[in-house]
């Protein structure tokens, strides 16, 4: 069988609160195989985003093991999950975090530039047509609508090539209309680069789309669903 993309061994999040240790994850087991997309729903502090977190490194896991493309990431110092995820996953969260003073082009490029792409700028903006956005590279966010900087934040994400790509609530701040273009697209990615999707969601027609949904509850996997079109 070949090897998971990400795989959860007991992992678990304790944080501090206010009243003393709070445990938002509790030792969950998860397996997610090469080019699947799942969607992990759940209500409102089940446990969602933290899981997404943990799985990107974003937050360390306090116990159990976060294995991504057979690398251990509990076992990584904060420099080498930074340079993990430049080179294997992108992100796209429900708020757009684009650099106010960067086009779009730049927002998409300058990473790419980082990473050391010597073509970063044609990749930048090849990316960006591929959202619908070739006519927009030279503006910023605020001359952006909300649709349009989530399809910048997506090319951002995509433009790299990642193997996984993880998605925090993609459509949250959208209307409907925009939110089911970036649906199209967000798939559209998936496909196109050939990329594991990993994706929070409240929406329950994103999650449909996805070919396995997982439900938390109180920290805790409570349903695994491998969907009939998967």
């Amino acid at each position: 069988m070949a090897e998971p993309v990400i795989a959860l061994d007991g992992a678990r999040l304790t944080l501090a609160g206010n009243a003393g240790p709070v445990e938002i994850l509790k030792g969950l087991n998860l397996s997610v195989p090469k080019g699947q997309s799942l969607g992990l729903i759940g209500p409102s502090g089940s446990g969602k985003s933290s899981l997404l977190m943990v799985m990107g490194g974003l937050e360390a896991a306090t116990g159990g093991r976060v294995l991504a493309m057979g690398q251990d990431l509990t076992a990584m110092t904060e420099d080498d999950l930074a340079r993990f995820r430049q080179r294997h996953m992108g992100v796209v969260f429900q708020s757009f975090h684009l650099i106010p003073t960067m086009t779009a082009l730049e927002n998409v490029a300058v990473p790419l530039e980082l990473a050391g792409h010597r073509d970063a700028f044609d990749r930048a903006a090849d990316e960006l047509r591929s959202v619908g956005l070739g006519h927009r590279l030279d503006h910023y966010p605020r001359q952006l609508s909300g649709g349009e900087q989530q399809r910048v934040a997506l090319a951002r994400a995509a433009a790299p090539r990642p193997a996984i790509l993880l998605a925090d609530e993609p459509t949250g701040n959208l209307d409907g209309v925009n939110g089911q273009a970036i649906m199209d697209l967000l798939f559209g990615l998936r496909d196109r680069h050939g990329a594991t999707l990993i994706l929070v969601t409240h929406a329950p027609e994103l999650a449909e789309r996805c070919d396995r949904i997982v439900r938390l509850a109180d920290g805790l996997i409570v349903g695994d669903e491998l969907r009939a079109a998967a």
